[in-house]
């Protein structure tokens, strides 16, 4: 038993800590009434939906239709880097960061593999590490913190997009260039066969993420579209069920907990709220560096009305350290997973890249504020 559990917690290790760090909240706060006010059911509803909605997406191969569009056959090696790096850029907007690094990061490999340039194969999967992590910000529906800020606060589309577009339009340059830059000749890309479409799970699925947008805009009620989204999905492929990240879901219940608990701390909230109301963006980007992004963003909500700070400060946060962003140890784990993997080469690179973003961008979010 105690094998299993030390298991389970490396394996998931944000939700132990989130877990444990509920569990200690509780005894400075226990357990009231109060805590059913803790739980943000919309945002777990949605992301629910939307992750099982995306998984659909995945099995019914539309993904891997699209890379297999993009990359076969004769191309220059300057069009397939580009290629590899902006399909999770663009991909991460709709179907999170996360899952845009699952579906490309191995195509990545297969391709730099079959076109002779392992060589390439550090530089291009950071570079499209950072590229989902900086166009997941893009949308609402692009990353889970992105979701939740979004409803918590109740922005409008018009505040979020003003906030977020002008450092998307920057990343685009900031991933482009080094990707293309130096790379010549050109080579015959053969995509392995790729197991069969299943066009009427495609449709369904694109279907229901269309009702997801709306739920998100909140023109269709979220309880409304998760009886649908779970019904459909069950009815369509019942494993589909499975495939939502049902730990990233407990992970949010614990730390509304421990965020929930904090709240009612006198001392602690004054503290954080103070750090908070000195520069939130800063402030949410260093957390992010500690305890990654999505769950900055739970415990420091409360915490002030700053919701550009605490939105640019997230996500740009994700950019650093490896722990920044849960799809930056995703890609980690898949690079390492590759033949002739090498660890330290690639955290040099990794975090070359990643600080030299995050001074960057968060200097530039600070100055445009001030």
């Amino acid at each position: 038993m105690l094998r299993k559990m030390t298991a389970f917690a490396r394996r998931e290790a944000v939700l132990s800590i989130a877990f444990v760090c509920a569990a200690l909240s509780a005894l400075a706060v226990p357990p009231d009434a109060g805590y059913a006010g803790y739980i943000d059911w919309r945002v777990l509803c949605m992301l629910f939906c939307l992750m099982g909605t995306v998984a659909g997406l995945r099995v019914s191969g539309a993904f891997a239709a699209l890379s297999r569009a993009l990359l076969s056959g004769e191309k220059s090696a300057r069009a397939v880097y580009l290629a590899l790096v902006l399909l999770p850029f663009f991909t991460s907007m709709l179907v999170t960061n996360d899952v845009a690094l699952l579906t490309f990061v191995p195509f990545a490999l297969m391709v730099l593999e079959a076109m002779g340039r392992e060589r390439d194969v550090i530089r291009i999967v950071v570079l499209q590490t950072v590229a989902a992590n900086l166009g997941s910000m893009a949308t609402p529906v692009g990353n889970p913190q992105n979701l939740f800020l979004f409803s918590y606060y109740s922005l409008s589309p018009a505040e979020f997009f003003a906030a977020v577009l002008p450092f998307t339009a920057a990343s685009l340059v900031l991933v482009a260039v080094p990707a293309a830059v130096g790379v010549k000749g050109g080579a015959r890309v053969v995509m392995p066969e790729q197991l069969p479409l299943r066009p009427g799970l495609m449709k369904l699925c694109g279907a229901l993420f269309v009702l997801c947008l709306l739920a998100v805009f909140r023109v269709l009620d979220y309880r409304l579209l998760t009886v649908l989204c779970a019904a459909a999905l069950f009815a369509a492929d019942r494993r589909l069920i499975g495939m939502v990240d049902w730990p990233l879901l407990a992970t949010f219940v614990c730390f509304f907990v421990f965020s929930g608990n904090l709240g009612r701390i006198p001392a602690v909230y004054d503290a954080l709220s103070a750090l908070m109301a000195d520069n939130a963006l800063v402030a949410s980007a260093a957390a992010s560096q500690v305890i990654s992004n999505v769950p900055a963003a739970v415990l420091l909500a409360p915490m002030t009305d700053d919701w550009r700070g605490l939105l640019l400060g997230t996500d740009l946060g994700g950019l650093g350290t490896p722990v920044a962003s849960l799809a930056s140890l995703i890609s980690l784990k898949l690079y390492m997973a590759s033949p002739g993997a090498r660890l330290g080469r690639y955290m040099f690179v990794f975090s070359a890249v990643n600080f030299l973003g995050l001074i960057v961008f968060v200097a530039a979010a600070y100055l445009m504020t001030i």
